[in-house]
């Protein structure tokens, strides 16, 4: 019997075209940046980090560290731009809401999974600072559930599809891998957590997939569907 639900963000509890919305915000953060790095440098060398951090396995260092690292190297910048980040994600980030929306179905989800005595966490990969995931979930509307593990790229040192990500998070929660649910809408990045014997629901909608590889899919439905199971306590969700 599943003891934890983990849901995955972008394109699974806040509605969003992914590509749409990275487009939307390396435009403005690379407008901030302009006046000390060439936009097109800036961008291309965020995304070299960003696949540093994705590729690690280095279980000592942070997601933060990685990047920070890759990032230094690449531009031979000096921390100058840290402050730059840090107000971009704390002022400006918040005005990209537009490029998501919000479903009211998000919030009766994780209500009715606490309600009915489920741990919660937020399983989104762990690639955005920790003020630009609390932002999102504001966006979504559940910023104020008690979520047990927000996984944030300052403390995690996996992201998805890794199963050492899965695995760091059962660890942190302290239960075993099959008493959690993977909830998301990537077919590779969140079903990717059946690895370790999580099982999983794909939320359609926003589905994202790169064709390989495949991983066993439990279940799957849009968020009606998968409010109505939860509720009904259904299929993953009997209890």
């Amino acid at each position: 019997m599943a003891k934890v639900l983990l849901f995955d963000l972008d394109g699974t509890l806040l509605p969003m075209d992914t590509e749409k919305f990275v487009q939307g915000y390396l435009k403005v953060l690379a407008g901030k940046v302009a006046p000390f790095m060439e936009p097109e440098f800036f961008v291309q060398s965020l995304w070299k980090s960003t696949h540093a951090m994705i590729q690690n396995t280095d279980p000592s260092k942070t997601n933060e560290t990685v990047f920070t690292e890759a990032f230094l190297s690449l531009t031979n910048a000096e921390k100058e731009l840290w402050p730059v980040f840090e107000e971009f994600y704390e002022q400006t980030f918040p005005t990209l809401a537009h490029l998501s929306s919000r479903d009211p179905l998000a919030k009766d989800i994780v209500e009715e999974a606490v309600k009915q005595g489920y741990r919660v966490g937020i399983a989104t990969n762990p690639v955005f600072p920790r003020a630009a995931i609390e932002h999102r979930l504001n966006w979504a509307g559940i910023h104020h559930v008690p979520f047990e593990v927000v996984t944030v790229y300052e403390e995690s040192t996996f992201t998805k599809p890794h199963k050492e990500y899965y695995a760091m998070i059962s660890k942190q929660l302290e239960v075993e891998p099959q008493e959690c649910v993977m909830i998301g809408n990537d077919m590779q990045e969140d079903m990717s957590a059946s690895q370790i014997g999580m099982k999983t629901f794909l939320v359609e909608g926003f589905v994202i997939d790169r064709g390989e590889p495949h991983y066993p899919i439990d279940d799957r439905g849009n968020l009606e569907e998968l409010f109505s199971k939860l509720k009904n306590r259904q299929g993953l969700f009997s209890r």
